[in-house]
């Protein structure tokens, strides 16, 4: 079973707890039976609420432009174009520390 998320647990915390007092301040009740079954039916108000919240779905993978299956990976290199530069007839000097 999956964790619940922040959203879950604040959603249901936060109903439970104003579901609680709303119930307590309509119903006037002053037994204790009272308070224990509106308490009991906040909790399971508040559990069906946590539930019920959407749950982010993980990142579906990006899809790319898919390539024909006839063209490779070879085919797209750029083929690289190499010159050879001509010796000089008359080499330059060196210079050479005295």
């Amino acid at each position: 079973m999956p964790r619940p998320t922040a959203a879950q647990l604040a959603y249901g915390s936060c109903t439970v707890i104003f579901s609680t007092l709303a119930m307590l301040l309509l119903s006037q009740t002053s037994s204790g039976l009272g308070v224990v079954v509106i308490a009991l039916s906040a909790l399971v108000l508040g559990l069906l609420v946590a539930m019920t919240v959407p749950v982010p779905k993980p990142a579906a993978p990006q899809v790319s432009v898919a390539r024909p299956a006839s063209v490779t990976l070879s085919e797209h290199r750029v083929a690289v174009r190499r010159e050879t530069v001509a010796a000089s007839s008359a080499p330059e000097p060196v210079r050479e520390r005295a």
